[in-house]
Formats: C-alpha cells, sequence, structure tokens
C-alpha cells in the first residue's frame, strides 16, 4: 500500500475493491476510460499513449467481466482490469503497425499469446500503445501521422522513454494499472523508468513473444508495466509459462513468487559493481546509494563483485541487436525506406555495416558473458544498478517535425540495461525518488535467470524507500 503522503496510483487492488464491493462495475469503469481517451486526443498537447482503440471493444469485454462479478464467477485477479499491449503485438481488431505508417494494412484476426492468455484472465484491453518506430530508439520519438509523440505525464514536455513509450505513459497518466511492453535494449525498463513506473523485464523466452514482431530473436523479453511491485507479480503470474507456439521458453522451470512477502531481506546477498555503477548523474547516484543502504537496512548484504568485459558486452550487444533486426527488416529497408522516419533509416544504415563476422564475435562474447554472470550468481542473489543515468531529456519543437537523433543519448540511456537483454537475465526498475526538476529516478535489480521471484522480493521492500509519490501533471482518475 503506497498511500502513505498523499497520492498513491491505482493500482489492481484498488479496481478489485470497487468491483467487489459493488461500488462500480467495469462497465463503468470501461464508460470512464472511453471519455478519457477521447480527452487525451483533445488534449494540448495530446497525451498520445494509446494509438488504437474501439469503444465497442472496450464495452464487449467490461459488460462479460461485469456479469461475471454480478454471478460470483470471476476469471483472474485481472478480471475487469484495464490494460494495453505495446502496438509490437498483434491485438483483435486493431492493425498490426508496429510504430510504422506502412505495417498493419488490415486488422488482426488473431490474438498474440500474451493477448490471448490477458482475454482469457478477464482483462480489458483498452487498446494498443504508442511505441518508437520499429523499437529502433530509447526516446519514444515517433512523428509519423498514426504515432506522433506521446508525452511524459510527470513533465508532458519531456520524452517518455522507448520503445514501449506509450504503455509506460499509459500506466503513468492512470488510464490503465497495467501495460504490455517488450525489451530488447531497455525497451520496458526505460520508459518505466523516465515515466516513474516499476518496469519488470522476465528471463528471455519466459513470457511468449509469439504474435509480436520478431525483431531481435536473441535479445527481447516481454514485461508488464505497473504502477507497483505487487501488480507486475499478478500480471507475471499469469503471463508466465512455456508457450508451445513459442520455442524459446518451452524448457523454463515454473515461475514461483515464492518468499516474495518475506518479513525482511536477511538471507540476501546483493551484488554491486561500484565503477559501473557510479556511471550516471550525480543527482542519480546519490539516490540509488540510499536506497542501496535502505536494502541494508533491511538485512540484505552488499557485496562488491566486478562485472567483466562490459564495454565488449555492450558493443557485442548493439551488433547483435542491430544485426538481426537489419536481417528481418531487409524488405522493408529496400521497400520502405522513404516511409521511415528518419532515426529509424539512421540506425537501419548503421546496422548494414555490421559482418557475418562482427555477429559471430559478438555472439563469443555472449557466452562469455553470460559464463562471468553465472560465476557471480553463485556468490550473490541480484545486481543492483541505477535504472538510466539520467532523467527523461526535453522535447525540443524539431522533434516533432522530423524526430530525434542523438546516438550519443541512444548509448547512454541502455548502458545499465544492456546486460540483461544479451544474457537474458531478468531486470527490474522500481521508482525511488525525483530530481530536482521533478522527474522520476528507478533503481534496477537484475537476478539469475529464472529467478524473477528474488526481484520481486527485493523490490516490494524498496518501494518502500521513496518517501512520496508525486502525482503526474497529467492524470486521470478512473475509479473517481
Amino acid at each position: 500500500d503506497s498511500g502513505r503522503n498523499g497520492f498513491s496510483f491505482k493500482g489492481i487492488k484498488d479496481y478489485l475493491e470497487c468491483y467487489r464491493s459493488g461500488k462500480l462495475t467495469p462497465s463503468q469503469v470501461a464508460k470512464n476510460i472511453i471519455a478519457m481517451l477521447e480527452d487525451c486526443d483533445k488534449s494540448t498537447p495530446p497525451l498520445r499513449a494509446i494509438v488504437q482503440w474501439d469503444q465497442e471493444q472496450i464495452m464487449l469485454m467490461a459488460e462479460a467481466s461485469t456479469t461475471r462479478y454480478r454471478n460470483k464467477c470471476t476469471l483472474s485477479y485481472l478480471d475487469g482490469i484495464p490494460v494495453c499491449l505495446k502496438e509490437e503485438f498483434k491485438v483483435v481488431p486493431y492493425h498490426h503497425r508496429v510504430g510504422t505508417i506502412y505495417l498493419g494494412t488490415e486488422p488482426e484476426t488473431e490474438d498474440a499469446t500474451v493477448a490471448k492468455k490477458l482475454r482469457e484472465a478477464g482483462a480489458i484491453i483498452i487498446g494498443v500503445s504508442n511505441m518508437h518506430e520499429l523499437g529502433t530508439g530509447t526516446t519514444g520519438c515517433n512523428p509519423n501521422r498514426y504515432h506522433k509523440i506521446p508525452r511524459n505525464p510527470c513533465k508532458p514536455n519531456h520524452f517518455t522513454g522507448g520503445s514501449s513509450s506509450g504503455s509506460a505513459a499509459a500506466v503513468a497518466a492512470g488510464l490503465c494499472p497495467v501495460g504490455i511492453g517488450t525489451d530488447g535494449g531497455g525497451s520496458v525498463r526505460i520508459p518505466a523508468s523516465f515515466c516513474g513506473v516499476v518496469g519488470l523485464k522476465g528471463t528471455f523466452g519466459r513470457i511468449s513473444g509469439h504474435g509480436s514482431l520478431p525483431l531481435s530473436y536473441s535479445t527481447v523479453s516481454v514485461g508488464p508495466i505497473c504502477t507497483s511491485v505487487a501488480d507486475a507479480a499478478i500480471v507475471y503470474s499469469i503471463l508466465a509459462e512455456p508457450d508451445p507456439l513459442y520455442p524459446y521458453g518451452l524448457k523454463q522451470p515454473k515461475a514461483t513468487l515464492s518468499d516474495m512477502c518475506a518479513p525482511d531481506l536477511k538471507d540476501l546477498k546483493l551484488g554491486v559493481d561500484w565503477t559501473f555503477f557510479k556511471a550516471c548523474d550525480a543527482e542519480v547516484l546519490s539516490i540509488c546509494e540510499k536506497a542501496v543502504e535502505h536494502l541494508q537496512s533491511l538485512g540484505a548484504s552488499v557485496v562488491e563483485v566486478i562485472l567483466p568485459e562490459m564495454e565488449e558486452a555492450r558493443v557485442a550487444h548493439v551488433i547483435c541487436i542491430l544485426s538481426e533486426m537489419r536481417d528481418f527488416l531487409k524488405p522493408d529497408f529496400n521497400k520502405h525506406f522513404q516511409e521511415m522516419n528518419l532515426d529509424t533509416r539512421a540506425n537501419l544504415a548503421l546496422a548494414s555495416q555490421f559482418t557475418a563476422l562482427d555477429y559471430i564475435t559478438a555472439n563469443r562474447q555472449r557466452t562469455r558473458s553470460m559464463r562471468f554472470l553465472r560465476e557471480i550468481f553463485s556468490t550473490v542473489n541480484c545486481l543492483l544498478t541505477p535504472a538510466v543515468p539520467c532523467t527523461a531529456p526535453r522535447i525540443y519543437e524539431s522533434d516533432l517535425l522530423t524526430g530525434s537523433s542523438d546516438m550519443s543519448f541512444t548509448v547512454r540511456s541502455m548502458r545499465f540495461m544492456q546486460l540483461g537483454n544479451f544474457t537474458g537475465i531478468p531486470g527490474l526498475v522500481v521508482p525511488i525518488g525525483y530530481s530536482t526538476a521533478g522527474l522520476p529516478i528507478n533503481l534496477q535489480v537484475m537476478a539469475k535467470w529464472w529467478d524473477e521471484a528474488v526481484l520481486l522480493r527485493i523490490g516490494l521492500k524498496l518501494e518502500q524507500f521513496r518517501y512520496q509519490t508525486k502525482k503526474p501533471s497529467i492524470y486521470y482518475d478512473v475509479l473517481a
């Protein structure tokens, strides 16, 4: 419960209390959301979090949920809960545009696995959310005619982060307590951090990516963006399991939430590579160090570790993700080059310079990095880093017209993210405070493969560190 000081986000628990007590029905909530989605589109500047939505679809799901509550036969903790999915996923009946203007010319007729599972759980899919074109950037800046630039609810003249930009903005703005994103280079964790909410990147293969555009088949994981760690745990527990249509996760161990609610952290060892940890802005560092002390005060011990060959891993990750995207998007690059945003063209052009030898060498580095991590995780339960080295960057007038391309920012923003994508380990980002300008700052926890449970356990304790939650400048209270 985060409502200690004034404002607190409305989470799954708040929705369930309203439904179970009869104070509100899912249908009433859906009507509120539709009114708010209309308002978002008209506001100045428009929020642009949800880029496709359909009133009739939303009401159909909500009415079915209302009937289930009336008959006391709900399907799961997500029954009647509003959710959105990044446009990278196929969601019936929306267009699978993936942030572009040329893909998804026809409405989808088949759901991605995560969309299907959310429907089966009784969730109300309020629409598909904005994203950086083809997931090729970390700002979320997408100036094309279908998408426009999503605004950061905390400070609307700042970027949301990307590429799961709309999912983070929708959650931070209160439109829905759950957004689903994909993360190949921080694409769930960066926008969650810039918008001051919780983001979980599952272990590679843990949550099915079937039905999402396979932009990079070796780095991308799926995960939820939520307003609290408890909500992320609920969504994770419903989505995490093998999917016969998604080969990467077939051999996974059963997902558990074991010890998540343990009273303290006494048996845990938290690994920190301080040289790596400190490569961030002074404001970010100061608050992240205090958050680490908070975890120590709950009984965890902090162990100094060395993460070897981080520069090699960083370069190798870029080679892997860009080579795989370039390979998959080769027909698009040849046929739709003129319809792509300028920064997408630049990234794919850069990617075309990598050779087969580069890609093979990068994957040898992956084997090395995974071996180093295996050794490190034999001595510690998790690794701590700041989430992003800086806070959300400003949006300039020119960005609205031509987009934004700042390679040094892209590289910097992914600094603490790439290890998780490159080696497949899970990561969780949790809001811990604000910069003096009022922009959110998050801490990241990473653990060994398939051990999301320890992340959630530490995340719950980390949430208690933030003294107060500031109400975002753009916020809709759906339950009011």
